[in-house]
């Protein structure tokens, strides 16, 4: 057979091979577009909640709006906003993500300056830890609106995560310019968290709860987060009294139900901190809950309980991480929260190597430099845990894990001293920090 006939076969197979995947594109970005996400059921115990019959009957009304006029842009956002909103309730931000992200990609094919599309855009990439993105499309909004509150919150959050904080505070002002509540009061709380300064972080915290409704699941999320600066600041009394009323304004809720476990927990009362624990995890897609949980069962014997635990949450995450390499649009990246989960199985290869594919993302991030430097701790390798640990303090962070982390990383590697002064500012409040790590923190001292 001529060479010419040769080519001219394996043109033509190619051109079919090329029109076969053009094809099999467009058949399934039609499914796709034609694909409508409505809300799932409910737990028993989150559907007793006040406002799920709203949210059921609003989720209706978009969604029968949606299919009888395909260019409904305003019913696909309020859709949208819709289940960003039941993923923080429920947990289940796999699924209420993806079905946001579908309406609000479907208004920006009409539209792609649609500023309120654009916010959500944003938002769904910071849920889904797809921190450089989020940032980016929150610019991009900024610059259509540069008026909205909202959008510097984003802005902020970004900034944050990136490592960016100077910026991040720049932003927040900004946002506490045009509209101070709940949202800004929380973000400006949690900068000063992160630079040390805890009595001003409780006082804007405050401001939070006080600025929005009782029993409103942001008002309870609140209130959760000013009982851990209390618990991180040593006053037990104050984070036991807090989740407490956030349970008495939502029942049941397990944000404040893991709280008053790790009150338990302070107290070695192990069987309540369990049951606490479990509830909380029964109710809501959470991974510190079941990674809380490991340690309890090591606490009162139950090896298998606490292996089969920590297996599952590898496995979980490590499906959550795929989805985030298969899918650059929404899958969630887990890599952090998967080094620590491997550290509990004691697979510290497994722990660095996810460490550092979060560092190659956000290598100014303190978080991500101590996770870093915590999965080199651990493989014994105190030298290179160093220049990490010493980036995660870079923002004068008084937390006192870190904090305790950082103390054990310097006296591994010979400075002794300066461990020893870490460590006793991580301890001096009594601060409520896991038995393990309070431990080797006491050796040292």
């Amino acid at each position: 057979m001529k060479k010419s006939t040769i080519y001219g076969i394996v043109l033509v197979l190619f051109a079919v091979a090329i029109g076969f995947i053009v094809f099999k594109y467009k058949k399934e970005e039609k499914q796709k577009a034609e694909t409508f996400y409505d809300l799932k059921p409910r737990s028993a115990t989150l559907a007793m909640a006040g406002e799920w019959t709203t949210t059921q009957g609003e989720a209706k009304e978009y969604l029968t709006a949606i299919k009888s006029n395909p260019t409904d842009v305003k019913s696909r956002l309020k859709l949208a906003a819709v289940f960003i909103q039941e993923a923080r309730v429920t947990g289940d931000y796999v699924y209420y993500d993806m079905a946001a992200m579908h309406y609000v990609d479907q208004v920006l094919a009409q539209d792609s300056t649609n500023f309120d599309a654009l916010t959500y855009k944003a938002l769904l990439y910071l849920s889904q830890h797809h921190f450089a993105e989020g940032l980016a499309t929150a610019k991009k909004a900024q610059l259509i609106n540069p008026y909205n509150a909202f959008i510097y919150g984003l802005m902020v959050d970004g900034n944050v995560e990136m490592g960016d904080y100077k910026e991040a505070i720049s932003y927040a002002d900004k946002m506490m310019a045009l509209r101070p509540d709940i949202r800004s009061y929380s973000r400006v709380s949690y900068i000063r968290e992160i630079h040390g300064e805890y009595p001003g972080a409780i006082e804007a915290m405050k401001m939070a709860v006080e600025s929005s409704p009782p029993g409103d699941e942001n008002t309870e999320w609140a209130r959760v987060q000013l009982g851990h600066l209390y618990e991180w600041s040593g006053d037990m009394k104050s984070a036991e009294m807090h989740y407490t009323i956030s349970l008495q304004r939502r029942p049941d809720y397990p944000y404040a139900m893991a709280g008053l476990a790790r009150i338990a927990t302070a107290k070695k009362d192990y069987p309540t901190a369990i049951k606490l624990y479990e509830k909380a995890a029964a109710l809501v897609t959470d991974y510190s809950f079941n990674e809380e949980l490991v340690d309890l069962y090591k606490a009162v014997g139950n090896n298998a309980m606490a292996e089969a635990t920590a297996q599952k949450v590898v496995e979980t995450l490590s499906k959550d991480a795929q989805k985030g390499m298969d899918d650059q649009s929404i899958g969630h990246y887990a890599d952090r929260e998967l080094a620590y989960a491997y550290l509990k199985v004691n697979n510290n290869d497994k722990a660095l190597e996810h460490a550092l594919l979060e560092f190659n993302r956000r290598p100014e991030n303190i978080d991500v430099n101590e996770t870093v430097a915590w999965a080199y701790y651990n493989k014994g390798d105190y030298a290179k845990a160093l220049p990490y640990i010493k980036t995660a303090l870079r923002t004068n962070s008084k937390n006192p894990t870190l904090l305790c982390r950082a103390g054990l990383i310097y006296s591994k590697n010979g400075d002794v001293a300066n461990g020893k002064t870490i460590i006793a500012e991580a301890l001096k409040n009594n601060p409520n920090i896991a038995a393990s790590l309070r431990t080797q923190a006491q050796q040292v001292m």
